[in-house]
């Protein structure tokens, strides 16, 4: 399917094919061809060769780069977290779909870090900010600013959540267990 402009399409429609056009807002890539993210209208730019999204109003929010997420640390591996993400930060809507984040090492904390699991744990309640979409479940997200990062952790022991002590040290009442973290400065643990 080839979308023209104006066409009602819903997520996951067929937009188009890379080699034809640049994927734009609320489009996403995946094997080649570019499909829709949101239910709206269909967008081309032809000087551009663009192919967008208009969202139809009151339709659910969607990711974007540059949008801070709320979402919960599912696994911790190597190099790389996932992170099940909850909701947009400040939009009380449920999003359009369920959405897998990565967070890599290198995009963790500023500096070195010999080992992720010094920055997050598996039920971590995280906040990070969106740096790249290549579909519904390859998202790359980063927790660098300070702003970002835990912001409740839960201890690896009992599974209490933690109280911030330090920069990115949490203590757990309840075991009297010190563990370390990539504290965001919003931490409400």
């Amino acid at each position: 399917m080839k979308a023209k402009s104006g066409d009602f399409v819903l997520p996951g429609d067929i937009l188009g094919v890379t080699e034809e056009f640049v994927s734009s807002k609320w489009t996403y890539e995946e094997e080649g061809k570019i499909k829709s993210l949101v239910v709206g209208n269909v967008s081309i730019n032809d000087r551009n060769k663009e192919i967008s999204i208009v969202p139809k109003t009151g339709t659910p929010p969607s990711l974007e780069v540059g949008k801070i997420v709320i979402g919960e640390v599912s696994e911790v591996r190597g190099q790389r977290a996932s992170v099940k993400i909850d909701k947009i930060k400040n939009d009380n809507r449920d999003l359009v779909t369920g959405f897998m984040g990565i967070i890599h090492i290198s995009q963790a904390q500023k500096g070195y870090l010999s080992k992720l699991t010094e920055a997050f744990r598996i039920g971590d309640l995280v906040e990070a900010k969106v740096i790249k979409i290549f579909g519904l479940d390859n998202i790359d997200l980063t927790t660098v600013e300070d702003e970002l990062g835990v912001l409740k952790a839960m201890c690896t022991i009992c599974r209490h959540f933690m109280i911030k002590t330090g920069k990115n040290e949490v203590y757990c009442e309840n075991c009297d267990r010190k563990e370390r973290r990539k504290i965001s400065s919003h931490y409400g643990g």
